[in-house]
């Protein structure tokens, strides 16, 4: 999750915080509320001053109707008429509020006999002719006064009127809507920016006091991510949260996330890595497999039968141990174990892609491990015999018993193109590696017991660790044909360079001689170089050597008679 503009982003989709959310709708209902309020209330305000103002003009009216009666009787004395209009308008424009005031006296046909403006416009003629009309039908109707509107180039006006017998003219008293809306629509333009203002205060300490409250979920989604990102359950930190909602979801999650562990561990315990990692990511795992180049190793005890009779059912917490500890290499070395059947451990490296390169080396760094490992069981069993014999014999049952649980191993590696994958049915599957390579994997650990070695790998092993590091020199054994195949393998004895004994190499170095001359047919000089190894492995080649001739048609391959 990385930070954008506004927003934090998954790749390329933005995420927006809930509590952004809330505040938006709660900000457009608050907007929403109190413009719909504050408009409600400015056409109540301006219906109400519309009346006032009606009340206002019909009180001005008034004063001007007594006011042009007044002076037209001064007009009727003094023959003054200008004199008399002017202070009829003088008179008039006192009352004036706006900027488009107007006092009109109109005759019945419409030529203005007086008027005067607030913003100076003289009119000649009255500009509503429509309106004329009316206010004189209601007069020949014996209406001679009310209320009207009419229209100017300006606007609509609002006004009042009442015909004057004596000017024989309408005394009209006007003013225009959209003066007197003016201030209803200054008053709540203030009132917006007010309110405006006060959300937009309302609206930081709301975003404050929401992430204050909803702290913990961005907690949560953070961890979700991470979870996301890893591919794995883990638990939500709910360290003083509040008890809300938000926290039991939280716990909620903590409760089915430790089921699904649960259930994740047991199911690793019984499939592969690779399986459980597939199944994770993809939540489905098919009947489906594919050629792939792998390294293969097995391992097997040797004396097993043996084992069995002395130890009977206590042989499974024997077996339990060894395991424990061998799989634990294994799983070191990102190897997977294929299969545990009885006393024999198939392991598979390269499966998981990370270290396809590596998968020989990990494998032989594997079969070391496991059998130092096992070296140190064999020595704790010593000691604690060592331990009893201080105080008394051993029993001759228990003499059985320590032969018995004396566990050693032999490690067979080989590698190539296998078929690796689920098999069986969507009921009941199970992963496996199919191939000749896995068959002589087992044939070279068997080969172990035959040649008295740890461990054997094939010329394939071999090449690959030596393209990766020279931490292992491998010596040639033997070249061997096993049963039921037409062509003979080399075969090797991986020894680790860091944990150097110059005796054993020169003991190799005499032995590989002896081999070179064994391939050769020159057994003589073999069985000399043999002997001077003084090497378990040696006496094989030695029995071999025991007949007065060499075979006829001699290749240097030996041929196995059992697999």
């Amino acid at each position: 999750m990385k930070k954008g503009i506004f927003f934090q982003k998954v790749g390329k989709t933005s995420v927006i915080p809930i509590s952004f959310k809330i505040l938006a709708v709660f900000l457009c209902l608050l907007l929403f509320s109190n413009f719909i309020t504050n408009y409600i209330n400015m056409l109540l305000n301006r219906k109400y001053m519309f009346s006032v103002t009606n009340q206002l003009l019909v009180k001005e009216l008034k004063e001007i109707f007594t006011n042009a009666s007044n002076q037209y009787e001064i007009f009727k004395f003094s023959s003054d008429v200008e004199s008399s209009i002017s202070s009829i308008l003088s008179s008039a424009k006192k009352g004036f509020t706006h900027d488009h005031s107007m006092l009109l006296g109109v005759d019945p046909l419409g030529f203005i006999v007086f008027g005067v403006s607030a913003d100076g416009y003289e009119y000649k003629t009255f500009p509503d002719k429509e309106a004329l009309a009316k206010i004189k039908t209601d007069s020949e109707n014996g209406i001679a006064e009310g209320s009207m509107y009419f229209t100017t180039e300006e606007g609509r006006n609002l006004a009042v009127y009442k015909y004057h017998e004596d000017w024989q003219c309408f005394l009209i008293r006007s003013e225009l809507l959209s003066d007197m809306n003016a201030d209803s629509n200054r008053v709540f333009l203030i009132i917006c920016i007010i309110t405006i203002f006060l959300i937009a205060g309302f609206l930081v300490l709301g975003f404050y006091m929401f992430n204050e409250i909803l702290r913990y979920l961005k907690q949560m989604i953070q961890s979700l991510y991470e979870m996301q990102k890893k591919q794995s359950l883990d638990l939500l930190d709910l360290t003083g949260a509040p008890n809300d909602d938000i926290t039991y979801l939280g716990a909620s999650f903590n409760s089915l996330s430790s089921s699904i562990n649960n259930l994740m561990s047991i199911f690793r315990r019984f499939t592969t890595r690779d399986v459980v990692e597939h199944a994770y990511k993809n939540h489905h795992v098919g009947l489906e497999g594919s050629q792939r180049e792998l390294t293969i190793l097995f391992s097997d005890i040797r004396g097993f039968t043996y084992m069995t009779e002395t130890l009977g059912n206590d042989i499974i917490n024997l077996l339990n141990i060894h395991y424990s500890r061998t799989i634990n290499k294994v799983h070191d070395q990102n190897g997977i174990i294929g299969s545990i059947i009885g006393d024999a451990v198939l392991a598979i490296y390269g499966a998981l892609r990370d270290n396809y390169h590596n998968k020989s080396l990990e494998a032989v760094r594997s079969a070391w491990e496991i059998i130092k490992e096992t070296a140190k069981l064999r020595d704790a069993i010593i000691a604690r015999r060592a331990e009893i014999e201080e105080e008394r014999s051993l029993t001759e049952a228990e003499e059985r018993v320590f032969k018995a649980v004396l566990i050693d191993v032999g490690v067979g590696i080989d590698g190539g193109n296998v078929f690796y994958g689920n098999i069986g049915s969507i009921e009941r599957m199970t992963t496996t590696v199919i191939g000749d390579n896995v068959n002589a994997a087992s044939r070279l650990e068997g080969l172990t017991k035959i040649y008295h070695l740890p461990i054997i790998v094939s010329e394939y092993v071999k090449d690959d660790v030596s393209s990766m590091t020279s931490q292992y020199r491998f010596y040639e054994i033997d070249t061997v044909q096993v049963k039921g195949k037409t062509e003979g393998n080399k075969i090797f004895f991986p020894y680790d360079t860091l944990q150097p004994d110059e005796n054993l190499e020169k003991q190799f170095e005499d032995f590989e001689e002896g081999l070179q001359n064994y391939y050769s047919g020159n057994w003589a000089e073999a069985k000399k170089h043999m002997r001077k190894s003084g090497l378990d492995v040696a006496e094989i080649f030695l029995q071999r050597m025991s007949v007065r001739n060499l075979p006829e048609n001699w290749s240097g391959i030996w041929t196995m008679t059992t697999k």
